[in-house]
């Protein structure tokens, strides 16, 4: 797997618009994100190349799909880590979780089950695309109760808001903060997906964006000097997701 690092791709000059990346789907074998671990160092590749210099791994937790827990994540977390290690790869990677809100997360907030925070008591939350759930007003007090600011994990990709712009306003009433995916704005999830990200972005109701990086082509748009362009017309600054920065 060395052999992944000896030649480094050459790319365009081009903006980035973070350093950390706070929601990634790069531990490998677990979920819907990178398969084996020669992948999850493809893609750490891609995040070199354009900039990137740590990355929070979000693996989803779905209880019918994808039952990851704290040690699920934290064993792939070490295997990922070894991959680093061995290979001499300066990247750094720690691990959070990507929560469905389904009735599996109130499990572990009545159980009182600490949850995988991105840092200090932001957790990382997904809505269920086929439909918009009825509960999440319910939900999103429970979670705040047990100390928890929720994020929601790109909003611009819910079908259910594309024709109704004021659901974003309820869900920042009740207290969400909003992140966005940056392939979203090249309309590479399609184009009113898009046009969701950027009337987001262009009133100012995005706290956080990231690659939500999946498999090879996310890294092939990410890497894609276009595609860089259009993020600096719409996020301008390269200081996004300063907190999370690794020390």
């Amino acid at each position: 797997m060395l052999g992944l690092f000896k030649k480094k791709q050459e790319l365009s000059d081009g903006f980035f618009p973070f350093k950390t990346d706070i929601h990634s789907h790069i531990i490998p074998g677990i979920d819907d994100g990178a398969p084996d671990v020669e992948t999850s160092l493809e893609l750490i590749k891609t995040l070199m190349e354009v900039g990137v210099t740590g990355s929070i791994a979000t693996p989803h937790i779905i209880s019918d799909l994808y039952p990851n827990n704290r040690e699920t994540i934290t064993a792939g977390l070490k295997v990922l880590q070894t991959a680093l290690d061995e290979n001499y790869i300066d990247f750094k990677v720690h691990a959070a979780a990507e929560y469905m809100l389904d009735s599996s997360l109130i499990d572990l907030i009545e159980n009182k089950i600490p949850l995988l925070t991105l840092k200090e008591n932001l957790v990382l939350t997904e809505f269920p695309f086929a439909m918009m759930p009825n509960y999440i007003k319910e939900m999103t007090f429970a979670i705040f109760t047990e100390g928890y600011q929720p994020i929601l994990a790109h909003p611009e990709r819910y079908a259910y808001a594309h024709q109704n712009f004021k659901m974003y306003n309820q869900w920042l009433d009740y207290g969400f903060k909003l992140q966005v995916n940056l392939l979203s704005l090249t309309g590479g999830y399609g184009k009113d997906v898009a046009k969701a990200a950027q009337y987001l972005l262009k009133n100012d109701m995005v706290s956080f964006v990231a690659t939500d990086m999946h498999h090879t082509r996310h890294a092939a748009g990410l890497a894609d000097a276009r595609n860089r362009k259009m993020f600096q017309e719409y996020l301008k600054e390269d200081n996004w997701n300063q907190f999370f920065d690794f020390n």
